[in-house]
């Protein structure tokens, strides 16, 4: 507190009042502003080691950085190109060549193992943001490269990327896929779900226009558009215009910006809204995976329940069936009719529900798990909380099952078997660290 007087004694308003001239106070002015000036030095260092030097704030600002940095690896080269044409080279007959952005998340890494199955050119596009653990996205990586799909590591706002990819491959189709996935996640970085759900899905859809021949496009909406419906099964035809969270409100614009694409542009568009998709190589924010690594820990797992005690269900919808709807979106999109930027004539716009048609409870599901794991949980029933999470989803899905084929075929048990079995091979019991 000494030094804080000497701050005090100094006047507002200098010129009113008069320093007396004598060696003492002048010793004792020229003291008091040097100690100002050192406890300001002082200060300043503090604030720059705090802000700048803080583990914490690195490792903060790095984690924000990679999951909404605009910066992508290098590339471009003989070399990159070559592993880009060798990795888009269709091998079978009326093949087709995909671009499939997202291409190390979940459903990605399973569309594009399906496609280059069965002899399409594929090249993928991921930006291994760190939302969850990037060491699962790697070894999915390793896993598309061993079966001959080259992964460009770059982001979808990178548009210098995407017209550089554009000129190297003439891709007759896009499977766009990356997008900030989760509705919890969203009360806490609200910017990088319209970062990528929206400013990327435009991006996407400005380089397509302009190619020339524009690609056909398959995306990835959400049966979270549906929001606060009460009427089910869920039909394409219901009201989406009361999003819970902002993750289906991005989602919900994004269908929005589709039609205004498919309508000025002649771009060819179908949105496919995924219904809980579970399986191998999942996500490990979504209950069905963190539920297994925490039973198999001994944790506590919390179990949601509705107003009144009502029951919490999901249509949950194993990963197998939800690549066959994919696939089918694929093969049944029409060319686009514009040409260059400009539409030519009217272009295919469609959505369509991929689900299961049969929502189970999340205790049930929990119940399943704990056999399957031969473990009891440890459950913690608790309120659902208003953080975006709907009491329930059921897809109609008699569109999709007409136009695409599409017929789910894995009841809930026989998929979480299958999870399982991966989950114990892969993290080894639940000794390896599940993030």
């Amino acid at each position: 507190m000494s030094q804080m007087k000497h701050i005090d004694n100094i006047p507002s308003t200098p010129g009113k009042y008069k320093i007396e001239k004598s060696p003492y106070n002048r010793l004792r002015l020229q003291f008091s502003l040097s100690k100002i000036i050192f406890w300001s030095l002082v200060f300043v260092g503090l604030i720059f080691v705090f802000f700048y030097r803080s583990p914490n704030s690195v490792s903060n600002v790095s984690s924000d950085l990679s999951r909404r940095s605009l910066r992508t690896s290098s590339y471009g080269g003989p070399v990159w190109e070559k592993k880009i044409k060798s990795s888009a080279k269709i091998r079978s007959k009326n093949g087709i060549c995909v671009l499939v952005t997202g291409a190390a998340g979940f459903v990605g890494t399973h569309v594009s193992a399906a496609l280059k199955r069965r002899g399409d050119g594929v090249v993928g596009l991921d930006n291994f943001n760190d939302y969850y653990d990037p060491s699962l996205k790697r070894a999915r990586q390793e896993l598309l490269e061993r079966s001959g799909v080259y992964i460009v590591e770059g982001d979808i706002n990178d548009v210098a990327l995407l017209k550089k990819l554009f000129e190297v491959v003439a891709f007759t189709h896009v499977m766009h896929l990356a997008a900030q996935a989760g509705v919890r996640y969203a009360m806490e970085n609200p910017g990088s779900y319209v970062h990528s759900n929206i400013a990327g899905l435009v991006n996407v859809l400005e380089v397509c226009k302009s190619v020339n021949p524009q690609p056909a496009i398959v995306w990835a909406s959400s049966s979270s558009v549906y929001g606060l419906n009460t009427k089910v099964p869920f039909s394409e035809r219901d009201r989406t215009d009361q999003p819970a969270s902002l993750y289906a409100a991005t989602k919900k614009a994004g269908e929005e910006i589709a039609h205004t694409y498919n309508h000025i542009y002649g771009l060819s568009i179908t949105g496919l809204r995924f219904f809980t998709v579970y399986g191998p190589w999942g996500r490990p924010d979504m209950a069905y995976f963190f539920f297994t690594r925490d039973i198999l820990k001994g944790k506590s797992i919390p179990i949601f329940e509705a107003a009144n005690h009502g029951t919490v269900a999901r249509d949950f919808t194993y990963i197998d069936d939800i690549v066959k709807g994919c696939v089918g979106a694929l093969d049944t999109a029409k060319k686009s009719t514009g040409s260059g930027g400009k539409k030519k004539g009217p272009a295919q716009l469609r959505v369509f529900n991929l689900g299961n048609t049969s929502p189970v409870p999340v205790s049930d599901l929990v119940s399943i798990l704990e056999k399957l794991l031969k473990v009891k949980a440890k459950r913690l029933v608790m309120k659902l909380p208003r953080n975006g999470d709907v009491q329930f989803t059921h897809a109609n899905i008699s569109s999709a099952h007409k136009e695409l084929g599409y017929k789910p075929t894995t009841d809930l048990q026989t998929g979480l078997k299958k999870f399982v079995r991966w989950y114990l091979s892969y993290y080894g019991n639940g000794k390896k660290s599940a993030q």
